[in-house]
């Protein structure tokens, strides 16, 4: 399975055309009975019709949210490539859709017809796939999700500027612990830091975007030394400026426990699984709930970003979902 989007995702299956019907139906009701939304299902030989019967089971209702191309008759098929504009095709915007409709390429069913190779020499192998992928092969494979990461961003903009190393210095503490968080909870470790910061372009004043690179001397999760090489960052903060932005990127990340340091460079924190733990009561209590050091428990911080006017989030925080009164 590959996840393309929030709302979309492509499935591997076999199976005779009756099955992957059925498939396709039980896939949509058990999302509408389970989750309460309405999904579509489009099935065929490649990603490129996938994305077409999908679209034709949105638009149509005579397909009752599930297409399978197989299942579609050949005149029916072309009849409905016909009917709908190159633009409609995943991956084709509008510069390409002039630069075909100039080659008299104005429909789907156009393309479908085309020389894959005249395609090739007059755009690129990429549209050339997608003419082959509209005439059933699969140029497209699907990919395996990846296990790891390359890099961990932990970066916010200010709802009021911090203008003193002091103030700086717990906004790096805070982050520190929070990446720790989310590396113990990926199951990840870091090697290097990068720790950053910046004015507002916008201001008018004098700008500064101050940066440090820190190696780690192992890979690792621990608050403490993440926070510890953050601070780095701060003999270059200058007290006066208003920085309305700081972040951290850790990379060079690794599973934990791929690596077993030497005696010598064996942290004595990493045992204690401190990231674990932040993660855990983070969760379970909310993120400022509990803190080390300078991340210490503070509320009403006057930098943090001001989200009054969040949108609802009914899919995923169960305490925002909106009540129902019968009278």
């Amino acid at each position: 399975m590959r996840i393309y989007s929030i709302d979309e995702a492509f499935l591997g299956v076999k199976g005779e055309p009756e099955q992957l019907l059925a498939l396709g139906r039980t896939m949509k009701n058990a999302v509408r009975r389970n989750v309460g939304v309405p999904v579509c299902v489009g099935i065929a030989p490649t990603k490129t019709l996938a994305k077409l019967c999908n679209k034709w089971a949105k638009n149509n209702p005579a397909f009752g949210g599930v297409c399978h191309w197989d299942s579609v008759p050949a005149a029916v098929r072309e009849q409905l490539l016909g009917r709908l504009s190159v633009e409609e095709i995943w991956g084709i915007a509008g510069r390409l859709t002039r630069r075909l409709n100039a080659i008299g390429i104005h429909t789907i069913l156009d393309l479908t017809r085309a020389d894959p190779v005249a395609i090739r020499d007059k755009f690129s192998v990429v549209m050339m796939r997608t003419v082959l992928e509209l005439n059933g092969t699969p140029c497209i494979p699907m990919e395996e999700e990846r296990l790891g990461r390359d890099q961990l961003i932990f970066s916010r903009s200010f709802s009021t500027p911090v203008t003193t190393a002091a103030g700086l210095r717990q906004v790096l503490s805070i982050y520190g612990q929070n990446a720790s968080a989310r590396l113990a909870k990926h199951g990840l470790q870091a090697k290097v830091l990068t720790a950053f910061a910046g004015t507002s372009p916008f201001s008018g004043q004098e700008q500064a975007y101050p940066s440090v690179c820190v190696p780690l001397p192992m890979p690792t999760a621990d608050p403490l030394l993440l926070t510890r090489a953050a601070h780095a960052l701060l003999p270059n903060i200058r007290d006066g400026l208003k920085y309305v932005k700081v972040g951290l990127m850790l990379t060079d990340l690794r599973p934990t426990g791929n690596q077993s340091p030497l005696e010598l460079f064996e942290n004595r924190h990493e045992e204690r699984h401190i990231g674990t733990l932040l993660e855990d009561v983070g969760s379970r209590f909310g993120r400022g709930s509990i803190g080390l050091g300078h991340a210490g428990i503070k509320s009403g911080l006057d930098w943090t970003m001001k989200r009054n006017m969040r949108s609802p989030r009914y899919t995923t925080h169960w305490d925002e979902l909106p009540l129902v009164k019968a009278a």
